[in-house]
């Protein structure tokens, strides 16, 4: 058992990695010590990976505003940006204006069961849900990770994510091939969870926008571009994706999925938020993704000093904070998301490593050697 555990540990650090922070330098705001949606004070972060035999390949990511979401209800907007998805709980963030739950990344086809666990785990904290209490929308949102692993196995059972959200924490965490990023992949190559954030100077307020994705994109090898350089185009022919010839790839098997997860500390209210979500899009174009039909594209952003809370007979107060107002800190966190939203995705392909999975599929990892070559010749810093 000792040794089984060992292979495991060992397994997970090879196709993940703790925050490295990329090797150059993505827009003009500086990012935070961690480099990671965790800069935002107060957001925490867990995985819990699945990597069984030769066909499981999955896993859970649970992102939580603060520690009590429920009690300290933060701002927030949920975004469909293209609907080939699911985002459980979207219409009631939007709705009332706020996140009371932690959100929960998954595959596709343990939607149902993640939302179970969210549940329970509420009730563990708050056992008065359901009797003298409110009921609970969970946040889950799904990728199809099909391509390298068994999803019709439904390996992320009710208490996986009981026991994800009560290891949740601050501070640094594992990127790439991990969590609900464990099958995923992105134009063409490995990729999963990624990243980062950015800090706005203090003539704009010195908040922090960080930003978390799961990047399963389908968009085609020659679309990717790294900081304005093509790369993708020069290694079109090279590190393809193996499987059997069977297999053919088709609907949002082809098309893949992304989903963002923005977080801030600038007291924004649900409209100003939305707008924030969008700009997550304009950090996606940069890197060759344009949001392909079969694409399930989906963000949420919140505001963690904006908060709803509530008093112990269950009534919820309006925020005391003043809401931003000033257009350029808001110029200022639109640019900020969009860049952090670029450096994540680059994150999450940086991160992961080459995986095979079921069927004997096998997909490589950014070359990163390769890579930095042609950035460096560029004039990337």
């Amino acid at each position: 058992m000792r040794f089984a555990v060992f292979a495991l540990l060992c397994l997970f650090s090879a196709q993940a990695t703790a925050s490295a922070a990329l090797p150059f330098r993505v827009g003009f705001y500086p990012p935070g010590p961690l480099d990671g949606i965790t800069d935002v004070a107060g957001v925490a972060v867990g995985n819990v990976t699945k990597v069984e035999g030769a066909s499981i390949r999955t896993g859970a990511t649970a992102i939580l505003p603060n520690a009590d979401p429920w009690n300290h209800k933060v701002s927030a907007y949920a975004l469909p940006f293209n609907g080939n998805g699911e985002m459980t709980g979207a219409h009631w963030i939007n709705e009332s204006g706020y996140l009371e739950t932690p959100i929960v990344l998954t595959d596709t086809l343990d939607i149902g069961r993640a939302d179970d666990g969210v549940i329970s785990w509420m009730i563990k904290q708050h056992p008065q849900i359901g009797v003298r209490d409110d009921v609970p929308l969970p946040v889950v949102v799904e990728c199809d990770d099909q391509l390298l692993n068994d999803i019709q196995a439904r390996a992320i059972g009710a208490q996986d994510v009981v026991d994800l959200l009560d290891s949740a924490r601050t501070g640094q965490f594992l990127r790439g091939s991990v969590g609900a990023g464990t099958g995923m992949k992105a134009f063409g190559f490995k990729a999963g969870i990624g990243s980062a954030s950015r800090v706005l100077p203090k003539e704009l307020g010195g908040y922090t926008v960080g930003v978390l994705v799961n990047d399963n994109t389908g968009s085609t090898r020659e679309q990717l571009t790294i900081d304005g350089v093509r790369v993708g185009e020069a290694l079109r022919n090279e590190y393809r994706m193996t499987f059997p010839k069977s297999l053919t790839l088709h609907g949002r098997m082809a098309s893949g999925s992304i989903v963002i997860v923005i977080a801030t500390n600038a007291p924004l209210d649900s409209r100003q938020l939305h707008a924030i979500a969008l700009r997550a899009g304009m950090g996606m174009s940069r890197t060759g993704l344009t949001s392909d039909v079969g694409s399930g594209d989906l963000f949420v952003a919140f505001s963690t000093t904006y908060t709803f809370d509530r008093t112990a007979n269950f009534r919820i107060n309006a925020p005391a904070v003043p809401i931003v107002e000033d257009s350029s800190v808001l110029n200022g966190l639109y640019r900020a998301t969009a860049e952090a939203t670029e450096s994540a995705i680059y994150d999450a392909l940086f991160s992961a490593k080459t995986m095979s999975g079921k069927g004997g599929v096998t997909v490589y990892g950014l070359p990163v050697d390769r890579v930095l070559q042609m950035l460096h010749a560029a004039g990337v810093q």
